[in-house]
């Protein structure tokens, strides 16, 4: 469909019958895209990233801002243009027209948001977890996912009230690590030099690259923020200043973040822990309790995985709404208006993965999904800039998405064979969701053709 008439709600005013519920105004909006980037990404990748390029762990971060930029933008483009939740997949099926084509954007995304949630369920139930209480990583993580899916149940106007609470609190977080940060190069125990230090193994623009194509996954907020596009009220207007507000905020946090830990902290010891920073708070002055920083760092990691849990769920249900995937998968919990069957198909399938794979591998899978997905969106951009609609949004500068689809490119050759195998793993599942459903539609007769 190449979609010349406005969505539902275009002007961002209308409320569909039965549909989802505008309650997020532009204040909710932006703690859910600073929560979501600032979840996994300061707490649980520092080291990872520390890992591949050495001390200078700022460098990829300021990288990865840089790069995320150039398709924020066209993604803020086409759901200011398009304000409706289906997301990358509404995209690229109005730009291609292609059923199987919007399927597999559809269903990467999802897969993205679902092993994203598993990531940070992985992270909570480690080091920062042991703090208070010493269980299997395995079962603290699952733990996690259920509790965060019955939040999903309760209703998103509260699901987000939640985030932006855990938003404050992982702001506290990130200005105690500054706090320390700055008393530990006052005093003279920290080394800033190391910030200066490309120390992995390989040519300097290459460590970059890779240590960005990692740091990238802290900055995909944009990404589960526009599949809530139905409900924010006026999207038109709410998400521009919303999201580059946030992506804003987390890039001057990440950096401020990154040049102090690698200060405080030797990087061998930062790469090899499972909480990063609250290896700042032990080796740093200002006495601040263990305790203390180990919860705040639990409540970011658990909001990030509840955000990726709300983008997948609401993904799977613009993906019904659409007739890309079963009806049944669209259907709401009456009272609370909350799509009860995406929410627990979405938990169900993180639950698995939590429990079979690790922080580093599914966070890699996580950017190389969503790599792919961005380059076919920055593409979309380019092939929709000659369809109007009724409403005003925002244009990204020219030139943006054409460099924004090369660079995706250029971050997809950086992840290793076992990433890619394990992402082919996940899409070959979807070809076999494509598969079931199309063979139902054929028997009953019931396609309705909206992705053609």
């Amino acid at each position: 469909m190449r979609g010349t008439e406005p969505a539902s709600g275009a002007a961002g005013h209308d409320e569909p019958t039965g549909g989802l519920r505008r309650t997020i105004g532009p204040g909710l909006l932006f703690f859910f895209v600073l929560g979501d980037m600032l979840g996994g990404g300061i707490y649980a990748l520092v080291g990872e990233v520390g890992g591949v390029v050495g001390g200078a762990i700022w460098v990829p971060f300021l990288v990865a801002f840089v790069l995320a930029s150039l398709t924020a933008a066209a993604y803020v483009e086409l759901v200011t243009k398009y304000p409706r939740a289906a997301g990358a997949a509404l995209y690229v099926n109005t730009a291609f027209g292609r059923p199987f084509l919007t399927f597999l954007v559809a269903f990467a995304v999802m897969c993205s948001g679902i092993t994203s949630a598993a990531a940070l369920a992985r992270a909570f139930a480690g080091d920062y977890l042991v703090t208070f209480v010493d269980t299997p990583v395995q079962l603290g993580a699952l733990a996690l996912l259920v509790a965060l899916a019955a939040v999903n149940l309760w209703g998103v106007k509260e699901s987000v009230r939640v985030n932006a609470a855990f938003t404050v609190i992982e702001v506290i977080g990130v200005l105690i690590i500054l706090t320390v940060g700055a008393m530990a190069i006052g005093e003279g125990s920290a080394d800033l030099s190391r910030n200066l230090d490309l120390g992995g193994d390989g040519p300097p623009l290459l460590l970059v690259l890779a240590g960005s194509a990692l740091a990238f996954y802290t900055l995909i907020g944009f990404e589960d923020s526009v599949n809530m596009a139905e409900e924010v009220r006026d999207p038109s207007r709410a998400f521009p200043r919303a999201l580059f507000g946030a992506m804003g905020v987390a890039a001057v946090a990440y950096l401020g973040v990154t040049v102090v830990a690698s200060a405080v902290v030797p990087t061998q010891d930062l790469a090899t822990s499972d909480a990063p920073l609250l290896e700042v708070i032990r080796r740093g002055p200002g006495g601040v309790p263990e305790t203390l920083f180990s919860g705040i760092a639990l409540f970011a990691l658990a909001n990030g995985a509840l955000l990726n849990l709300m983008m997948a769920s609401r993904l799977v249900y613009g993906m019904a709404q659409e007739g890309i995937v079963p009806s049944a998968l669209g259907r709401v919990l009456p009272g609370r208006r909350t799509p009860v069957v995406a929410i627990t198909f979405t938990t169900a399938l993180a639950l698995v993965l939590a429990a079979t794979g690790d922080l580093g591998d599914l966070a890699d899978t996580t950017v190389l999904l969503l790599l792919v997905v961005f380059a076919f969106v920055n593409v979309s951009v380019l092939v929709l800039r000659g369809d109007e609609v009724g409403h005003d949004h925002f244009r990204a500068p020219s030139g943006a998405p054409a460099l924004g689809a090369v660079v995706c490119v250029a971050l997809v050759t950086q992840h290793e064979g076992a990433t890619w195998l394990r992402a082919a793993a996940l899409m070959t599942l979807g070809v076999v969701v494509w598969g079931i459903d199309r063979g139902i539609d054929h028997r009953t007769g019931t396609h309705t053709g909206r992705t053609s």
